[in-house]
């Protein structure tokens, strides 16, 4: 019996059958769908893991972007981990932190892995990595947790888009932050349905989000809003795990958010041709980065 899915149901359905986690079923798809093994498709997801790890060294340096919008944000975060004025707790800094390094990074021409795209890519890695520290959980677990969350985007791919020209950032920043809280969830011992359920109360908070990027480069409002989607993804986990569901399944969420981003304006989807981008300021910030 074949073991792709292309829904959220059909992967709950996949797992109960098999008596699995997500991760394994995701391995098990992968296999059949590419002809590599296990061991090969995790020892991959390992390497990724390492570079989202170097990436978020990078950014921790401060180096400033070529646009000079972006400079220290994620080694300022960083810094105020364990101050004790700082109202949010140790595990939601760190991942802030990391997700704005990562950020950094990307805008400073680092390596970084799109998850699952560039603009959004600071969310998974940021809360992996700050779990697995706090809790000094083992690298295995993360990987794993990377094999979690690709299937969530793999439905969302299939279903919907995460092009924010598209769909508008809803497509990305709401999408990584779904995968996010579905792979901490996994991380925390929830089951199958919880992971899922994780994941529909994270996207569904994103749903009509412009992309307006200032000067058209992803960095302002980009990288702010990966802290956020940090945020948003570890308050669908704690919902859940308080035994809080969606009232909306997951699969209605992706075909929603692709209903929202086609009804959007192309004005609000990549263009800078409205909302921040637009701002007296924006349009002073892109003159001046375009004119040096």
């Amino acid at each position: 019996m074949s073991k792709q899915f292309f829904s959220a149901k059909k992967l709950i359905k996949l797992t109960n059958e098999d008596k699995c986690s997500i991760p394994t079923m995701v391995l098990k798809a992968e296999s059949e769908l590419t002809g590599r093994t296990e061991d090969e498709i995790k020892k991959n997801m390992a390497q990724r893991l390492e570079l989202m790890r170097k990436s978020i060294n990078f950014g921790l340096k401060g180096k400033k972007s070529l646009s000079g919008m972006l400079y220290d944000e994620g080694k300022k975060m960083y810094e105020k981990i364990n101050d004790k004025n700082m109202v949010g707790n140790k595990m939601i800094l760190r991942a802030v932190s990391y997700a704005l390094s990562i950020m950094n990074c990307n805008a400073s021409l680092g390596r970084i892995v799109a998850a699952p795209t560039a603009g959004s890519s600071g969310v998974l890695p940021g809360i992996i990595f700050a779990y697995l520290e706090e809790k000094k959980a083992p690298l295995d677990l993360g990987v794993e947790a990377l094999l979690t969350a690709s299937g969530i985007g793999l439905i969302i791919a299939n279903k919907a888009t995460f092009s924010a020209a598209k769909a508008g950032c809803q497509a990305e920043i709401g999408v990584s932050s779904a995968m996010a809280a579905s792979a901490l969830s996994y991380m925390r011992g929830m089951s199958v349905e919880q992971c899922v359920d994780s994941a529909g109360l994270a996207l569904k908070n994103f749903l009509g989000l412009a992309c307006d990027p200032v000067a058209g480069l992803v960095e302002v409002p980009c990288a702010k809003r990966n802290a956020f989607a940090v945020s948003h993804a570890f308050m669908a986990s704690d919902m859940v795990y308080a035994g809080i569901k969606s009232v909306i399944p997951f699969d209605e969420i992706v075909m929603a958010m692709n209903d929202v981003g086609r009804s959007m304006s192309t004005r609000i989807k990549e263009t800078a041709q409205c909302g921040l981008a637009m701002t007296k300021t924006g349009k002073k910030l892109k003159e001046k980065i375009f004119n040096k």
